[in-house]
């Protein structure tokens, strides 16, 4: 993935509860709809007992407007509630990327 620097990393980190109740269909839903989002670039998710979602952005003006989607705000609602018992959300600046691929 080439983004025009700099762009904003939003890492989101995560332990989920026990059973689904919901989740994997409300994540899809989500990602469907940052993609739609002013300002989304991508997204990149890992879970293995740790969870680990980045979303790339345009802006800090972009994060914002995202976080405050009334969509997007019930499902964080839901999460406090019912998914995660634990996560913690970092926002950086991206300057500069390097990859290795064969």
């Amino acid at each position: 993935m080439e983004l025009q620097k700099p762009y904003y990393a939003v890492i989101f980190s995560s332990h989920r509860t026990e059973g689904d109740q919901g989740y994997a269909e409300m994540a899809e839903e989500m990602e469907l709809l940052a993609r739609k989002q002013p300002g989304f670039l991508d997204i990149e998710s890992a879970r293995d007992g740790l969870g680990i979602t980045v979303s790339y952005w345009e802006s800090l003006e972009a994060i914002a407007e995202w976080k405050a989607n009334v969509d997007h705000r019930q499902a964080q609602k839901n999460g406090i509630k019912t998914w995660y018992s634990w996560y913690k959300v970092r926002i950086c600046k991206v300057e500069r990327e390097y990859e290795f691929n064969t």
